[in-house]
């Protein structure tokens, strides 16, 4: 990226990037208003929290720890198991470990090829993303956040195997989404795990969706669950996965498209990120390390060690503070481009580094380029969502004045 840079201004940040960082944390604070002053305020790279466990904030030492399978796993009290097990079973890639994961891991790949996440992309967001530059460029204002909502909707009638001539928009409707978002908006920074009757509001949603998921996956390879079943995954296999990529990747582009425009139009830089591709790519790059989808992963101490200088136990609960760890590279500066040095920390690293990163990265490439082509997009309207586990907006609409 430092190619494209001829010079450099001020490494100062600019009011303007000062104000995007301000709305950023506003949005943390909306979203988790106990958890998340009371976690920003703890110092230093590793500490122990009482009642909640360790917390690492430094990015090396983060990294560290999701490299170690070993030592610390997804299984176990406080890690993500507790959240996902109740839910989707015991045998999808968020709660498993070890060579079962490996394997399940590698017949799933194929999906998530560039070729395949593409065609997934253009098929579900094409028309929904030109009708969005094309009621941009008539000067309308438009609602990123019910765009992505809508677009996200798509993804889900594709995952669960959804033609459109079945009526997919009926079925996955506004309604089934914010039901879908309800599920892990019910989590907490603090309690990562949902209670009896919020489980069985969650296997609700899943199974109205899982019967569409049955029915695809017995046909024939041009649905997700159909090329599942021909990719080696038994039927529980297939719907586990289809479960997990509903709860966990829909949400997050809902969170990230309207954030990262917000960034770039705050911040003045939307222009400068349409002059060339390699731009908007370092955009988004940049822009996911400032919002980072998973503000907080966790894992379960499988032994004594060390993290950093705090002594761990076995037993213990890991919170990997990917937000803080992300911003340590400072704010938002996509010129400078400090994600480079991160390697996609906000997704993950080494066995777990997350499969569908590739569709998430299409689909933000897609919307963000009908965006990039009117740079004097401004913010008419913002409003923050409250009670979501992954912070966004419940509404920004922006407009070419």
């Amino acid at each position: 990226m430092t190619a494209l840079v001829e010079h450099r201004r001020d490494p100062r940040p600019g009011p303007r990037v000062a104000t995007a960082m301000r709305h950023e944390r506003a949005l943390m604070r909306a979203a988790h208003p106990l958890a998340f002053p009371l976690l920003d305020r703890v110092p230093g790279p590793v500490r122990r929290v009482p009642g909640l466990g360790v917390l690492v904030k430094d990015a090396a030492l983060l990294r560290g720890v999701l490299m170690d399978t070993a030592g610390f796993t997804k299984n176990g009290p406080g890690a993500p198991s507790d959240l996902w097990t109740p839910v989707l079973g015991p045998s999808v890639l968020l709660n498993m470990e070890g060579a079962d994961h490996a394997a399940l891991r590698r017949r799933l790949a194929p999906l998530f090829a560039p070729a395949a996440v593409e065609a997934l992309v253009a098929e579900g967001l094409g028309a929904a993303t030109r009708e969005l530059s094309e009621a941009l460029g008539r000067g309308e204002s438009v609602d990123l956040v019910a765009h992505a909502r809508r677009g996200a909707s798509a993804v889900i009638a594709r995952l669960v195997g959804l033609e459109p001539e079945e009526g997919a928009a009926a079925v996955v409707d506004d309604e089934l989404f914010r039901r879908v978002a309800a599920i892990t908006g019910y989590v907490t920074l603090a309690r990562p795990r949902l209670t009896p009757r919020q489980v069985a509001r969650a296997r609700g949603v899943l199974e109205e969706l899982g019967a569409h998921a049955r029915r695809a996956y017995a046909g024939d390879e041009s649905t997700v669950p159909g090329r599942m079943r021909a990719l080696g995954l038994d039927e529980r296999e297939a719907l586990g996965a289809v479960g997990a990529f509903v709860l966990t990747g829909t949400e997050t582009i809902v969170s990230s498209l309207p954030r990262i425009a917000a960034l770039l139009i705050d911040s003045g830089l939307l222009g400068w990120a349409g002059e060339h591709p390699a731009r908007a790519d370092a955009a988004i790059h940049e822009g996911l390390r400032v919002t980072t989808p998973s503000p907080m992963m966790l894992r379960a101490a499988t032994r004594p060690g060390r993290i950093g200088d705090v002594a761990v136990r076995a037993g213990d609960r890991i919170l990997l503070g990917t937000w803080w760890a992300d911003r340590a590279g400072g704010d938002f500066d996509p010129e400078r481009n400090p994600a480079a040095s991160l390697k996609q920390l906000w997704f993950g690293a080494g066995a777990h580094y997350c499969l569908g990163a590739p569709l998430a990265m299409a689909q933000l490439r897609l919307a963000l380029g009908a965006l990039l082509a009117h740079p004097r997009l401004e913010v008419a309207a913002r409003r923050p969502a409250r009670g979501v586990l992954i912070p966004g907006y419940a509404e920004l609409t922006v407009r070419v004045p």
